[in-house]
């Protein structure tokens, strides 16, 4: 019940502390122990997975001082407090102050370690709903940041969750303009990381006699012109995460030099024999097939491999039809606040237009359009203005698509079965079974 946590007991005299970690380790808790207030106070945080045990009385800052700094840095933190015969009513103030319990010397080691199970279990009960509180807070920013309902986003967004507080690095695959960067961006504001530096690169961007620069950094006097330090990119990231975007585009030599950062977590800037530890995360992200650019010797395979120890895939636009009436809404919100123009209404006959387009452009195509239809100036432009050049989908796979889609959308504005059966002119009976097989609910 108890097992991932623990007990910092906080004693300077080494007999009582030893009694304490024995007493709680042979009945198969977790125990380590701290001389001083001070001592102990380094290897708490706000989070701490555990309880502590401490003395009243301490060299330096005292336990009652400690305990009103430790409630300070979390006030369910339970402390249990360690007392003599004289030092009862100090720990009962303590108590009203927000200690956990207190034990008055001499206690049999039963009495401890019942205490001890009962503020452990307070602890293991308010770390789960803190974790509870901050995987809704977190599936609420990426529902709100990533939008969509289909099942690829819904995995998308599931994987982003699951590997967030890990320190794997990750590849984005995705088309052009499937939200690759913003995916990155999300990775990194739900990690442990996002107070670090969140440093994007663009891969291709980089002329190769400015890579080392713009990397590693320099010493003043590296090279002509180079008047003072710089900090490379990779060092600036220092603590956060590392976005390599259109990875792809690198070119070989650059891979090399960027691989050995890689593998080894350390650098030496341009005009240095100093090695620096580096400690970020990577996020490349790449609309090209690695491996098989690997097969023609464009792309280093040991590099693909060190990138990708996590994959996560974008789903291109046409492949969560259904997602467009929604993402279209959004961007015509963001578009009209932006030019300070009205927003537009949404017809039907324009739905029926933005769902059956291909959107080679995918998602950035999209909000290009809901700009334009702001402006009023989306007459003539795609997916307006001219017939579908995409690669021709199997009719019932395009009629199926746009069939979900509409019946998506409409329940979302008319909520109910029978109103959105209304709205779509169909029997209820029709919609029900269609929401079955489209996978969109069990009805409403």
């Amino acid at each position: 019940m108890n097992e991932n946590l623990k007990i910092l007991i906080i004693e300077d005299d080494p007999d009582v502390a030893l009694g304490c970690e024995q007493a709680l380790q042979l009945d198969g808790l977790a125990a380590e122990c701290a001389t001083s207030a001070e001592q102990g106070r380094r290897r708490l945080s706000a989070d701490f997975p555990g309880i502590v045990i401490s003395d009243i009385r301490l060299p330096g800052q005292d336990g009652l001082s400690l305990q009103r700094s430790l409630h300070a840095l979390d006030p369910e933190l339970p402390v249990v407090l360690i007392t003599g015969h004289g030092d009862v009513s100090m720990a009962v103030q303590a108590m009203k102050d927000g200690a956990y319990d207190f034990l008055q010397k001499p206690f049999a080691p039963e009495q401890l370690v019942e205490v001890a199970r009962r503020a452990l279990e307070k602890r293991r009960l308010v770390l789960e709903v803190r974790a509870l509180r901050r995987q809704l807070d977190r599936r609420d920013l990426l529902e709100a940041r990533l939008i969509g309902n289909s099942l690829g986003m819904v995995r998308v967004r599931s994987l982003i969750e699951a590997l967030a507080s890990s320190a794997a690095d990750v590849l984005v695959q995705g088309e052009t303009g499937t939200g690759k960067e913003l995916v990155a961006r999300c990775l990194h504001d739900a990690s442990p990381r996002r107070k670090g530096n969140f440093v994007a690169i663009n891969c291709g961007g980089l002329p190769e006699n400015l890579f080392d620069s713009e990397i590693f950094g320099h010493e003043a006097g590296a090279y002509t012109g180079a008047a003072k330090r710089r900090i490379g990119k990779i060092e600036h990231a220092n603590g956060g995460t590392l976005f390599l975007d259109e990875i792809e585009t690198m070119p070989v030599s650059m891979q090399i030099k960027l691989l050995r950062v890689l593998q080894e977590r350390t650098l030496e800037r341009l005009g240095s024999n100093t090695s620096i530890p580096v400690d970020c995360r990577v996020i490349a992200a790449t609309k090209e097939d690695l491996p098989a650019l690997s097969g023609q010797g464009r792309f280093r395979a040991d590099l693909y491999y060190r990138l990708s120890v996590a994959t996560l895939p974008l789903p291109p636009l046409r492949e969560r039809r259904e997602d467009i009436p929604l993402l279209f809404e959004h961007f015509l919100l963001q578009a009209a606040a932006r030019h300070a123009r009205p927003v537009p209404p949404t017809t039907p006959g324009r739905i029926q237009q933005l769902v059956g387009h291909g959107w080679p452009g995918n998602v950035r195509e999209l909000r290009n359009v809901a700009d334009r239809c702001v402006l009023g100036i989306e007459a003539g432009s795609p997916p307006f203005g001219q017939v579908n050049a995409d690669t021709p989908r199997p009719l019932n796979e395009t009629v199926e698509a746009f069939e979900r889609a509409l019946i998506a959308d409409a329940l979302r504005r008319h909520g109910s079965l029978a109103r959105t059966a209304e709205a779509l002119s169909i029997a209820k009976t029709t919609l029900h079974d269609k929401i079955r097989k489209y996978g969109l609910g069990d009805g409403v």
